[in-house]
């Protein structure tokens, strides 16, 4: 029934598409047929973009500057998005999980295809957040979220990891990625900190570097259409720094802090040819970032010569008034002449697209600057090869997504990303590397064996998942199937690594009889940490452990078992009050699917070699606290990790 359903679908939108072209085309005059400067691929870029340019009608430049979500389109209820407004862009949400890569390209292609169809032909750009791996797409490799790539100090590591994103990414039909998150974290208590690869601007210089490259194949814009993506680096500029870590706060910065601290990346970005750059929902020193035209054009397009297109965020340009979307006029006015180029609605595009159009004809907004959005939107849909390459093809789909092979370069990121903080009590009594044959092992903790926990935020869904993803309320929302998230859980690996005779118990949450019970067990090892979260909803001003974390803890380690604690974890948390009854602690960050990574450190089969990409506090009162300070007490300091 799938398959003859799929052939229907197939052959209606044929037609539609066919008959869409006649009526378009169908009167065509000669000239009209003869030679057209901006279908040439062997003309320059920048000519082709002006002769498209001087063609289009206001009405089709600013369908350019228009990205809607996906969710107002429907195949079985065609609508004149594309074909009436002009769409330029299209995202995928991040709830956006259940479908299989054959209807995911159908879908797009569809849409691409009624966007080919339009007078002028011009492409649609399809784009979604990619944050660590293919995240939102089921089987994807999930690598270890930014902050745990930053404890590697690998970037060639890095590189490969952008491209095998890349790479799974294109074999869906998509060709951009909602990423590079390049933001530099200077508080923990950032709901987002996990994104950041470090509180360190030259950490996080190297592996922005990295990424581009691998997303992009070392280019400016894209190598190659067939297996890279277009990049965006997000968010600017300086919603690492907000005000006790908030989100979407206020960040005040000197020049100083400013262009030492959080504009280097962004710098580093736009010389490796980035594709687009996404405004910050934050505000700098009470200018909201959406609306900040010294950043965005003095700074950004005319001091660093940025020529890609700066996008704003979901929603974003609602957000500049403190109610959001109160005076939604003047957001317009006020985002597009601060020179945000294509704004993300992504449900309102009529009402957007009208008043938009009121704004330009009143001389609110100039057409100077409209042409430069538009010219920037076009550079980049030619330089990433979508005038010739448009349609998503289901033969890029290859073995290789989610293949073993990338999931080995998971496994290698896992295990290099493993901070070994704690081992032994004392010198005499270190317990890591563990021994795999013992009569048996304890293995405590919710986290241990939950796929959705270690892969944390932004995985499948924006806040991610409990689970295994095979019940995922967004998808029953919108009759979406959905599968058991392929990949290892902590206690999967453990069970996997150890010697076939050693026993291994799993007690998801001890109780007081667990010491008893297992009194004979070689050692106790403790997974706890966080529930997954994003943004604004993993602000923590106490960076606790997560219920039930601390009773784990204190009915195993704190019982006599000697144990191992393992943190699954976005930053650092409160750990000092626990660290007398732990004999060694190590922190996984959020690993993804590849759990294997950490059982490889924790028997021995690799060494740690991970650094802390952030300072470890003693207590919440010490925030911020970074490296550098003229006051620096940290439980663990910046770079420490011992090395086995």
């Amino acid at each position: 029934m799938a398959a003859a359903m799929y052939g229907v679908r197939s052959f209606f939108f044929s037609a539609v598409i066919v008959i869409l072209f006649a009526s378009r085309f169908g009167d065509a005059t000669a000239a009209d047929r003869g030679y057209i400067k901006y279908k040439d691929p062997k003309v320059a870029v920048e000519e082709r973009v002006e002769d498209l340019l001087i063609r289009m009608t206001l009405p089709e430049k600013l369908g350019q500057m228009c990205q809607i979500d996906r969710f107002n389109f429907s195949i079985t209820r065609p609508t004149d998005i594309f074909t009436k407004y002009m769409i330029g862009s299209v995202l995928s949400n991040p709830f956006d999980t259940g479908k299989n890569i054959s209807e995911r390209i159908l879908d797009i292609n569809v849409m691409k295809k009624l966007s080919l169809s339009t007078r002028l032909g011009i492409p649609l750009l399809y784009a979604l957040d990619a944050v660590h791996g293919h995240s939102t797409f089921i089987d994807a490799t999930i690598f270890p979220h930014n902050v745990g790539l930053g404890a590697t100090r690998d970037p060639q590591l890095v590189k490969k990891i952008g491209a095998i994103t890349a790479q799974e990414v294109r074999a869906t039909g998509v060709a951009q990625v909602f990423a590079p998150c390049v933001a530099v974290c200077r508080d923990p208590r950032w709901g987002r900190c996990y994104e950041s690869y470090s509180e360190d601007p030259a950490v996080v210089n190297m592996m922005t570097e990295s990424i581009i490259d691998g997303l992009q194949g070392n280019a400016p814009y894209l190598a190659d259409p067939k297996i890279n993506v277009a990049g965006c680096a997000k968010h600017f500029v300086g919603d690492g720094g907000t005000i006790n870590g908030i989100n979407e706060n206020n960040t005040v910065a000197d020049n100083a802090t400013l262009f030492g601290i959080h504009m280097p990346p962004f710098e580093i970005a736009v010389k490796k040819g980035i594709a687009s750059i996404m405004a910050s929902y934050s505000s700098l020193n009470g200018v909201k970032m959406h609306a900040n035209r010294a950043m965005i054009t003095d700074y950004l397009k005319n001091t660093l010569k940025f020529q890609g297109f700066v996008i704003s965020d979901w929603f974003g340009i609602d957000r500049i008034t403190p109610i959001p979307k109160s005076n939604y006029t003047y957001s317009i006015e006020a985002s597009i002449n601060a020179g945000i180029d294509m704004v993300m609605v992504p449900w309102e595009y009529k009402e957007y697209l009208a008043e938009l159009t009121k704004l330009v004809n009143g001389g609110y907004i100039p057409m100077s600057r409209i042409d430069d959005a538009v010219r920037r939107i076009l550079r980049v849909k030619f330089s990433i090869g979508l005038f010739e390459n448009s349609l998503a093809d289901e033969k890029l789909a290859t073995p290789e997504f989610g293949s073993e092979a990338h999931r080995e370069v998971g496994r290698e990121a896992v295990r290099k990303s493993m901070v070994l903080l704690k081992n032994g009590k004392t010198d005499a009594d270190k317990i890591v590397p563990l021994p795999k044959k013992v009569k048996k092992i304890v293995v405590a903790g919710r986290h241990a064996n939950n796929m959705g926990w270690q892969c944390g935020g932004f995985t499948l869904t924006w806040q991610g998942f409990n689970g295994t993803g095979e019940d995922i309320p967004a998808n029953k929302k919108f009759g979406f199937p959905t599968g058991k998230t392929r990949g290892t859980t902590i206690l999967e690996a453990i069970q996997k690594a150890v010697d076939p005779t050693t026993e291994v118990v799993y007690v998801e949450e001890p109780n007081q009889d667990t010491a008893k019970l297992h009194a004979d067990a070689a050692y106790t090892i403790v997974v706890v940490g966080e529930t997954p979260y994003a943004e604004t909803r993993g602000d923590s001003p106490t960076l606790g452990i997560a219920d039930p974390g601390p009773d784990t803890l204190r009915l195993t380690c704190g019982n006599g078992m000697k144990c191992l604690v393992i943190l699954v974890t976005g930053r650092p948390l409160v750990m000092e009050p626990y660290l007398d009854m732990i004999d060694a602690l190590a922190v996984a960050w959020l690993p993804g699917t590849e759990g294997q990574g950490v059982a490889d450190v924790l028997f021995g089969d690799h060494p740690f070699t991970g650094t802390l990409p952030r300072t470890w506090m003693k207590h919440v009162v010490q925030l911020p606290m970074n490296v550098g300070d003229e006051y620096y007490d940290p439980l663990y300091p910046f770079g420490y990790g011992i090395k086995t």
